[in-house]
């Protein structure tokens, strides 16, 4: 359609553009027409549901590489986990060592042997016979106290 011709023309309308198209003639002389197989209204359902091979060979590949695209994401995942608890085992390790150490320095430190030195750096001494004193109790149940007085069993 041409715009410019109503620039230049005076017409209010194109009565053109409301007339019937021509029709494009094909030479039919070349071309065959098939006869089509009758086919009944439940084949024609079930023709419409079934899908073609292609489409199922489509929906398959993308099944399967779904399938591998999740199996590769979940290893990645399980050697993230995997590294993470080896890392919390090495830490582990790490601090059951420290402990050790820990308990071999309290076990040195608390020695028999050094609390022996460290009582005699602050002057104490093993008993001897002389700082024990022996208290001789008879058959009655009379004791005598510091002051003297007799303390009998009530």
């Amino acid at each position: 359609m041409d715009n410019l011709k109503y620039y230049n023309d005076s017409l209010a309308y194109d009565f053109e553009m409301f007339m019937p198209k021509e029709k494009k003639t094909q030479n039919r002389d070349n071309i065959v027409v098939m006869p089509r197989p009758k086919v009944s209204a439940k084949q024609r359902k079930a023709n419409a549901r079934r899908l073609s091979p292609t489409v199922t060979a489509i929906m398959c590949v993308v099944i399967v590489l779904a399938g591998l695209c999740t199996n590769i994401t979940l290893r990645i995942r399980i050697n993230e986990v995997n590294s993470e608890i080896n890392d919390i085992k090495t830490e582990i390790s790490e601090l059951e060592s420290e402990n050790t150490a820990l308990e071999m320095e309290f076990q040195r430190r608390i020695s028999y042997v050094n609390l022996e030195q460290e009582a005699l750096n602050i002057g104490m001494k093993k008993p001897s016979k002389d700082d024990v004193t022996y208290i001789r109790v008879n058959d009655q149940d009379i004791a005598k106290d510091a002051n003297g007085q007799l303390l009998t069993k009530k």
